[in-house]
């Protein structure tokens, strides 16, 4: 995702709206990479936890800032539609990772 971002925000317009909507759309696409890649590596479930809940967060940035260049009239939505499906699809799937590892969290605190 953080390469078509990227390359996204390569073909916006060189002007005061696109290079700060490119900007604000490379560093949330970046750093949800980043952080997953974090997620990854963690060494335990809290720390696991927490990086899932940036990535969701910096996932839905990048949603928001797609469709500001939608709404702004940089991009038709035509050019940008897969790319904005694909972001929200890893947005869900990562909520739901989240609200998974929580209630497996609880239910090996409290195994009723």
């Amino acid at each position: 995702m953080a390469l078509r971002v990227i390359r996204l925000a390569q073909s916006l317009p060189r002007n005061l709206t696109g290079n700060v909507l490119a900007g604000q759309l490379i560093r949330a696409a970046t750093s949800a990479a980043a952080n997953y890649r974090a997620a990854c590596k963690a060494r335990s479930r809290a720390e696991f936890l927490s990086k899932l809940g940036i990535v969701e967060e910096e996932a839905d940035e990048t949603q928001f800032w797609i469709e500001m260049i939608i709404e702004s009239g940089l991009m038709k939505e035509r050019r940008v539609k897969s790319l904005l499906a694909k972001v929200k699809e890893l947005t869900a799937i990562i909520a739901a990772s989240r609200i998974t590892v929580k209630g497996y969290r609880k239910y090996q605190t409290d195994p009723r």
